[in-house]
């Protein structure tokens, strides 16, 4: 068993809203030792390839700076293809909190910065960032820049893994680097699957491992669910 957690328990989630001040959603998240500051940015425009249609667009840009992890990490590989491989799957997920139609010719764009890696740290963007993303979209609301809140449902992301050949969810670093197993879930407030991320790093597995990790993963993106709306309330 791990130390102080049961196999399917979150680590300790902390959601700080409003953490700076210059953009109009900006939260810090914490897992564990894991923390990463996901701030919105709004513009009144969309991506040359968008206009006339109506609607908007939602992209993201993620990052580690130097200090995040025990050994510094070079600004130089910042934007290798792991990064854009994440930045990738922030956006299509916060995509699917939206509805481009009444969001109206508007770019939202996500920045996940990680200032503390201890794993997870792309899907606690996930989950970060749509809160961030709410958050700014209410902003402009209040100051009748926007009609309605485009956001229809929440997004929450977690990873899941076998360890020493048992399912786990919320891998930390030391578990992720020794992992059979390392997968990563996105889901909707209502518990549909936006994707689903899995890899075995030795012996395949079964079936039975994938379901108990799904089973794993959407209790816990509930959990993060009720935690996002609480702290929204």
């Amino acid at each position: 068993m791990r130390q102080g957690r049961e196999a399917n328990e979150l680590r300790e989630v902390k959601i700080t809203r409003g953490y700076t001040e210059m953009t109009p959603g900006s939260v810090l998240i914490e897992m564990g030792r894991t923390r990463v500051l996901c701030t919105v940015s709004l513009d009144d425009n969309v991506p040359a390839w968008m206009r006339d249609s109506g609607q908007g667009w939602v992209t993201a840009e993620y990052s580690m700076l130097p200090g995040a992890g025990t050994e510094r990490i070079s600004r130089s590989s910042i934007n290798g293809g792991r990064t854009k491989e994440i930045q990738r799957l922030i956006g299509r997920s916060l995509r699917a909190a939206v509805d481009m139609d009444a969001m109206g010719p508007v770019t939202a764009r996500i920045d996940c910065d990680v200032l503390q890696a201890d794993g997870g740290t792309r899907t606690a963007s996930v989950t970060g960032a749509w809160i961030a993303l709410a958050d700014a979209f209410d902003a402009w609301v209040t100051e009748g820049k926007m009609k309605t809140n485009p956001i229809v449902t929440n997004i929450a992301a977690i990873s899941v893994g076998v360890v020493d050949g048992e399912p786990m969810l919320d891998l930390e670093y030391t578990e992720d680097v020794s992992a059979d197993v390392d997968a990563n879930v996105v889901m909707t407030g209502e518990g549909k699957i936006i994707e689903v991320q899995g890899t075995a790093e030795g012996e395949p597995f079964d079936r039975a491992s994938l379901d108990v990790m799904l089973d794993y993963a959407a209790a816990g993106i509930a959990e993060l669910v009720a935690m996002q709306n609480g702290s929204r309330a």
